[in-house]
């Protein structure tokens, strides 16, 4: 087996809070932020798929947030904690010191609504990322598997893997209204998945497309993000059908159908 070593490279995590400087809605599913401010000097996201943990106001209009210690993060006692989601950073100009971060909106979630009434101004805590992860360069091939939530994450990929490799992507979305265009070269084969009101979670157009997939030649990396259980299965099909080593595999589950459900 070749090798083809990822990288991991750790980041120091801090604490930004930010000003809305623009508000734009995308499709009818994705609202797009754009953040600046003095505190983004510094900030750094080198990989496709980083995440950053967003702050958002909590219900008596605060920040709290919490303190990094060797035990995990820590509130300070009595207080309401900021609700916190993770997101993926679309694009970042440090030249023009803006952060673009894309929103899905649909559901009712502090992040959702936040997003859909946020204006010029209003203010938003972003820490992160800790972590940044890069697949190898020397890949014959990528697959690309994700719904709308990956969407950012797989829009950096097409716009940063080599130019030369032989990428195919699948996107699972709602409907028709929320495809996008991306930015991709030459070798890039895009195939919108468009579930028609479908629910999400039990969904089974990725693991369709996966199974029916004609795989570039050579060695080939497989990226994946959507629903934690979805994206499991995903990556045992290919371990266990496919004989992908794992080290050729990355399946993340972005959010979770049953909340309280164990990975």
């Amino acid at each position: 087996m070749t090798s083809h070593p990822s990288t991991l490279t750790r980041l120091p995590v801090a604490f930004r809070q930010l000003q809305v400087i623009h508000s734009q809605r995308l499709t009818p599913q994705m609202q797009r932020i754009t953040l600046g401010g003095e505190a983004l000097a510094g900030f750094a996201s080198p990989g496709a798929d980083d995440h950053v943990k967003l702050f958002f106001p909590n219900a008596e209009g605060a920040f709290v947030l919490p303190e990094l210690t060797e035990h995990g993060p820590r509130y300070p006692q009595g207080a309401l904690p900021s609700p916190a989601r993770d997101y993926t950073p679309r694009h970042h100009d440090a030249e023009a010191g803006q952060l673009v971060i894309d929103f899905v909106v649909h559901g009712d979630g502090p992040a959702a609504l936040w997003a859909v009434q946020a204006q010029a101004g209003d203010a938003l805590v972003v820490a992160g990322p800790r972590g940044s992860f890069a697949p190898a360069d020397d890949f014959d091939g990528y697959v690309l598997l994700g719904d709308e939530t990956a969407l950012p994450a797989i829009a950096r990929f097409l716009a940063e893997l080599p130019a030369q490799a032989e990428v195919q992507a699948y996107i699972e979305i709602p409907d028709h209204g929320d495809r996008q265009p991306l930015e991709h070269g030459d070798n890039v084969h895009i195939q919108w998945l468009e579930r028609g009101g479908y629910p999400a979670a039990s969904s089974q157009l990725l693991e369709d497309a996966l199974t029916d997939i004609e795989e570039p030649e050579g060695d080939v990396f497989y990226w994946i993000a959507c629903e934690s259980g979805r994206a499991r299965l995903m990556r045992k099909f290919l371990e266990g059908h496919r004989q992908v080593p794992k080290e050729w595999i990355r399946a993340t589950g972005y959010w979770k159908a049953d909340p309280t459900a164990a990975d």
